[in-house]
């Protein structure tokens, strides 16, 4: 959604000019997944509910998984929810990630696949990506039993998929073409 990133961008900029650290985009990515509850949304929404009280909520929260957040961060966190943009947290901590990643030249990559895989592996495969997408990578790894095999990479926009359900798809589109 076009006007989410653009409410978030300049909030990602601003945290972003005053620092510039991995640390403060885990907090961020912390922030973001508590903003995403439906139950504080709601909270955040209600008229009758305070700035403070939204802002002490998100608090303890992030306290009870035993998080105390940078000043910046705070700072950040009682501008969006005194602007009422508490929407926008997830988009802004996804902007503020790839400002760190330009900064650092380290994109992140989706590695989907059908089965766990190990740490040693996705070191092995890790430099083939890196080559096939021209980039440096910080790999993550979800599993999807739907793919049935392989995997499916995802930098960015650009997606790497040899699963075997693509493979299907795509045997099913020539046959009944």
């Amino acid at each position: 959604m076009a006007e989410i990133a653009t409410i978030a961008r300049p909030y990602a900029e601003a945290l972003f000019k005053t620092t510039a650290d991995a640390g403060v985009a885990e907090q961020l990515d912390a922030v973001a997944a508590v903003a995403a509850d439906a139950q504080l949304q709601a909270l955040a929404g209600n008229p009758k509910a305070s700035a403070t009280l939204v802002f002490n909520v998100f608090g303890d929260v992030l306290m009870h998984k035993g998080l105390t957040l940078a000043p910046p961060v705070a700072n950040l966190l009682q501008a969006v929810i005194d602007n009422g943009r508490v929407g926008a947290l997830p988009e802004v901590a996804m902007q503020y990630r790839a400002l760190l990643n330009e900064r650092s030249g380290v994109f992140d990559a989706t590695i989907v696949s059908a089965f766990p895989i190990a740490d040693a592996q996705v070191a092995e495969i890790l430099p083939a990506l890196e080559q096939r997408f021209g980039r440096k990578l910080k790999a993550h790894v979800v599993e999807d039993a739907g793919l049935i095999g392989g995997i499916r990479v995802v930098v960015g926009d650009e997606v790497l998929d040899t699963s075997v359900r693509a493979r299907l798809e795509q045997m099913k589109a020539a046959l009944t073409a």
